[in-house]
Order: C-alpha cells, then sequence, then structure tokens
C-alpha cells in the first residue's frame, strides 16, 4: 500500500477520477431533467440542442445528431485554442458521457402537472446538473464551451452566455412551436441559469467590503487577526465635513462577511459599510478564478 501511495501518477489518476465523476454525477442529474420533465411537457430545448432542432424543422433532411456534431466542431476547436488542452480532452469526454446519459438515465416522467411547476423544478434539476458538469475541468460541449470561453477572455457569467444564447434559440423556436411552450421553456433556462451560476460560484464568491469608521484600527486589527484577510486603507475627505478620514478596504469570502459584520459592530455599531459583490476576483489565497 505504501508503494501505490507513492507512485508518481497517482495525484494524476485521482484528479481524473474525481472530474470523470463530476461528469457523470452531473450528467445523470440533467438526464433526469430531460427525460423526466423536458420531454413530457414538450418543452423546447435551448443551447446547440435547439439550434439543432431549429434547423432539422427547417431542413427535415439534415438530421439532429448530425446538426448537433457539426455544431460542435467549431466549438470544440476553440476550446482547444481559447481555454486549454485539458478543458478539451475532458469536454470529449464530457460530452460522451452526457449523451450516453440521456439516452439511459430514464426515471420516467416527474408527477408534475402544473406547466409553470414543472419549468421551474426543471430550472433547478438541470441547473444543479450543469454546475456540477462545470465543477470539472471539462464540459459537456455546446454552450458550455462557449459560455467558458467567454468568461476567460471577458469574465461574462456562464449563466448569463447561456440564457442570451438559448434566448436567440427560443426567438426562432417559437416560429416552429407554440409561443406559450416557448415561454414555458424561458422560465426553466432563466431559473437554470441561476442555479448553475450558484452551483459553480457556490460559496467561493467574493464580496468586496468598503468600511468608514473612526475606530477604523480596532476594526482593521480584527479583519487581520481574527479573518486573516489583508486589509488596505485609502485615504478619503468628507464631501460636507471636509475631514480627512480612513476608509478600509478588504475582499472576504461568503462564509467569512457573517464574522467581519460582528468585528464591525463590536468596534463601531454607527460605522458606513458597503459591501459589493464581485465578478471575479484574482489574487493569492483570495482569488476565486475557475480551474479550466
Amino acid at each position: 500500500m505504501k508503494g501505490v501511495s507513492q507512485w508518481r501518477g497517482w495525484p494524476v489518476l485521482k484528479t481524473a477520477g474525481w472530474n470523470l465523476f463530476l461528469l457523470c454525477a452531473g450528467s445523470a442529474v440533467t438526464a433526469v431533467g430531460i427525460n423526466g420533465l423536458l420531454i413530457p411537457h414538450r418543452f423546447v430545448s435551448g443551447g446547440v440542442t435547439g439550434l439543432a432542432l431549429v434547423l432539422h424543422y427547417l431542413a427535415p433532411v439534415l438530421p439532429v445528431a448530425l446538426i448537433y456534431a457539426v455544431a460542435n466542431v467549431p466549438l470544440f476547436l476553440a476550446g482547444w485554442f481559447f481555454i486549454s488542452r485539458r478543458f478539451f480532452i475532458y469536454s470529449i469526454a464530457g460530452t460522451i458521457i452526457y449523451s450516453g446519459a440521456i439516452a439511459w438515465v430514464d426515471v420516467g416522467a416527474i408527477p408534475v402537472q402544473d406547466p409553470l411547476l414543472a419549468a421551474i423544478l426543471a430550472g433547478l434539476i438541470l441547473g444543479t446538473g450543469s454546475g456540477i458538469i462545470l465543477k470539472s475541468m471539462g464540459s459537456a460541449g455546446g454552450t458550455d464551451i462557449l459560455s467558458v470561453i467567454l468568461l476567460h477572455r471577458f469574465s461574462i457569467r456562464l449563466g448569463t452566455t447561456r440564457l442570451a444564447f438559448n434566448i436567440l434559440v427560443l426567438a426562432a423556436a417559437a416560429v416552429l412551436f407554440s409561443v406559450e411552450d416557448a415561454l414555458y421553456t424561458l422560465i426553466y433556462l432563466y431559473v437554470s441559469a441561476q442555479i448553475m451560476d450558484l452551483v459553480v460560484t457556490g460559496l467561493s464568491q467574493r464580496k468586496a467590503i468598503f468600511i468608514i469608521s473612526p475606530r477604523w484600527q480596532e476594526i482593521s486589527g480584527g479583519i487581520l487577526e481574527e479573518i486573516h484577510r489583508g486589509v488596505t486603507i485609502l485615504r478619503g475627505q468628507g464631501g460636507y465635513s471636509q475631514r480627512e478620514q480612513q476608509i478600509l478596504y478588504t475582499v472576504v469570502n461568503f462564509r467569512e462577511l457573517a464574522t467581519l459584520k460582528q468585528i464591525v459592530r463590536r468596534n463601531d455599531p454607527d460605522a458606513f459599510v458597503v459591501v459589493t459583490d464581485t465578478t471575479e476576483v484574482m489574487g493569492h489565497r483570495i482569488g476565486n478564478q475557475p480551474h479550466w
């Protein structure tokens, strides 16, 4: 056992196994939502699958599988050049696993009769599944690759890219399908985008905080000693009083925010505090950039 634990290839094998597990688990969850809700309620699909369906209805001689495969070719090439070779390889595996899950993971129709509730539940399930897939070092192909590229190049949220692309597909699909089904699909896509961002980001969401207080030294010391986060001291001036004052700036994760608030209240209940969300943070220890 000692020889196995010291084998140099063990970390690589462990990483590959974990990522394949995430791809399998996320694909299985997504397949439950597709086979249990989307298909029984005839919701219009989004993403590359939805685009393939639209083109198939416009030109029935073109099979959906062929359109889907051809549409994925430029996306995979873009993933190879703009993200990483590792992402490319895991995405190929993810696409195969995702296709197999849709074919084999079928729990039957989920007993939800109301279309609105079905759309919300579908968004919760598919958003969770897609988020789990993107927690790996790959994707399931399609718009996942495009979303990761735009996140890398322009810091556009994953869910935002998918939602924007899907709205374009739905606009075309509404002509071929009923408008009511397209609107229900839009609800499920919106919920799915929000849940996916939540799963991918999770508790790694960073908060940027500005603190203005005459007891800035005590608050700064508490942040350094209790949370172990860095603090930047900015020089400011009151617009009305014209008095100089110190402004504390720090970045913490979601779990540390409550502790920071306790530090501020304990030292100065009247302190002026601004908490803002961050899209992305780069830096040692506090950074939360994706691992693709």
